[in-house]
């Protein structure tokens, strides 16, 4: 995958992109990676990339002129033609895991952060393809957004993580939460591991396992098994965690 970052602050995108997992991504060449700055594409000498906005109200407006150059400038050094154009915003599309294996098949990818008030609406309706939001608050930027999605997206490509199979276990990836994990030392503090993971019965453990991933699920996002379709194996285990809740609540 190829992907392009718009920024007025590309020393930002560049400091998260240091560490981690994107960053070793991009260093083995397992993602394409090109940072964008709209001043650099202004019109002026001052470089302006925002001005006061029509109608009045606080604060400034992001220009649609800088923003389009650079999205332009984006897809016409992409390696692959019509790279998906996606505005991080708070009024956007929920992100999910869903929408992150949905953007990891695509071959080229364009994340605009904006900043301020807002950007000029006639910028979004012509050259965005999907509006996204990582949640119901507000940043000062679309700048960490926009790394929340690339990580989340590139991490699901292949050859980025390590060990490919850690993913598929993964809370959400295939609708619920993840188990509970446990290393050395055998006792912390007074706490031990539960002896089902010490006996080495694979089969026990997966069981387990399922279970606990079931009752995490049950316990702190149950609206998440709404939609889930659970074979008649898990349908069993979570009649059984429901009512080992109940016995102990």
């Amino acid at each position: 995958m190829w992907a392009g970052v718009v920024s007025i602050f590309p020393n930002l995108i560049r400091t998260v992109l240091n560490e981690g997992v994107v960053g070793r991504a991009v260093a083995r060449g397992d993602l394409g990676l090109a940072i964008f700055d709209p001043r650099d594409y202004a019109e002026d000498n001052h470089r302006t990339v925002d001005d006061r906005p029509f109608g009045g109200g606080p604060g400034m407006v992001m220009m649609a002129g800088p923003l389009s150059a650079s999205v332009s400038e984006a897809r016409r050094l992409c390696p692959t033609e019509n790279p998906v154009t996606v505005y991080l915003s708070p009024q956007g599309t929920r992100f999910t895991q869903s929408l992150a294996n949905e953007l990891a098949t695509l071959p080229g990818l364009v994340l605009v952060a904006g900043r301020y008030e807002g950007v000029d609406e006639r910028f979004i309706e012509r050259e965005t393809d999907l509006e996204l939001s990582i949640g119901d608050f507000v940043l000062s930027g679309g700048e960490l957004a926009a790394m929340v999605v690339l990580d989340a997206v590139a991490r699901l490509l292949p050859g980025v993580v390590g060990n490919p199979d850690s993913i598929k276990c993964e809370s959400h990836m295939d609708g619920l939460l993840d188990f509970p994990h446990y290393t050395r030392p055998r006792e912390f503090d007074g706490d031990g591991v539960p002896d089902i993971l010490l006996q080495g019965n694979h089969s026990a453990i997966e069981e387990w396992r399922q279970k606990q991933a079931l009752c995490r699920t049950w316990l702190k996002r149950p609206d998440m098994l709404l939609g889930k379709e659970l074979s008649q194996a898990e349908r069993a285990m979570l009649m059984e965690v429901i009512d080992t809740i109940g016995e102990t609540s």
